[in-house]
């Protein structure tokens, strides 16, 4: 049985005539934590949407758990992948157990005529104390932080156990404290979840758990490098891929970027 859980190969796309992506490769095996980094504009979003099965490549192959996008039905395959959005768009006043539920139905409201099994909302609660929401059972979206709609959201992706967690910019709008606690919680949920493989967006490197393995470079569509994390996120490849000279820091599992000083003559 192969400990595969996501493979890239030779994967173009193109939108309006204009190719935006050129030749990506990518493997992601169980328990491993992806970061996908680069500029505004590299095509983060677009590898992000092969891995959760919502868009088919102009060419090459996507395999997602073992099955080939354009061989099997997407919105089944989307079930057993878990996506964290902080963008996503709930418009009623759920609480943090409602919005985990709403990961059994794959839906962004509550589901109409949907009601629970038992062992859904055992599995929902379980969640929402995981992610630090227990407390604060009461509290609704509209008047949630930024912070515990994040919370809630990674509760939401994990309620119906998937195989693959997607990371969309997950810090996305919080301050310092609710960043940290946010990336606290991922941190834990990896630990304690040792065959769950990830894949997180982001540009900014101090939004980088310190459960990250591995990561993939990108710029202009194009791998710049792909590995281990502490070979991939380096100061001569960050550089390289965002075009300006920064100097990459990595102290006690975390990672920080700054513009290289430049010599005082």
């Amino acid at each position: 049985m192969t400990d595969e859980v996501l493979r890239l190969e030779t994967v173009t796309f193109r939108r309006n005539g204009r190719e935006i992506l050129h030749g990506i490769d990518l493997v992601v095996h169980r328990g491993e934590h992806w970061a996908l980094l680069g500029p505004n504009g590299a095509g983060k979003s677009t590898i992000l949407g092969f891995c959760g099965a919502k868009e088919h490549p102009t060419s090459g192959t996507v395999d997602v758990l073992g099955r080939r996008l354009g061989r099997v039905d997407m919105q089944e395959l989307r079930q057993h992948i878990g996506h964290v959005n902080p963008r996503h768009p709930i418009r009623m006043p759920l609480s943090p157990m409602d919005v985990a539920l709403t990961g059994f139905t794959g839906t962004i409201d509550q589901a109409i005529h949907w009601r629970p099994t038992a062992a859904e909302q055992e599995r929902a609660s379980t969640l929402i104390g995981m992610v630090g929401l227990g407390a604060n059972p009461d509290i609704i979206w509209p008047t949630m932080s930024q912070g515990e709609r994040g919370r809630s959201l990674i509760a939401r992706a994990l309620a119906p156990d998937p195989a693959l967690l997607l990371l969309d910019e997950p810090t996305t709008g919080l301050d310092v404290a609710a960043r940290e606690q946010l990336l606290d919680t991922i941190d834990v949920l990896f630990r304690t979840g040792p065959d769950l493989a990830s894949v997180l967006v982001t540009h900014h490197l101090e939004e980088l758990p310190e459960s990250t393995t591995h990561a993939m470079v990108i710029a202009d569509g194009r791998v710049v490098a792909a590995g281990p994390a502490t070979e991939t996120i380096t100061s001569e490849i960050i550089s390289e891929a965002f075009r300006h000279p920064i100097d990459v820091a990595h102290d006690d599992g975390r990672w920080g970027a700054r513009t290289r000083r430049r010599a005082i003559v």
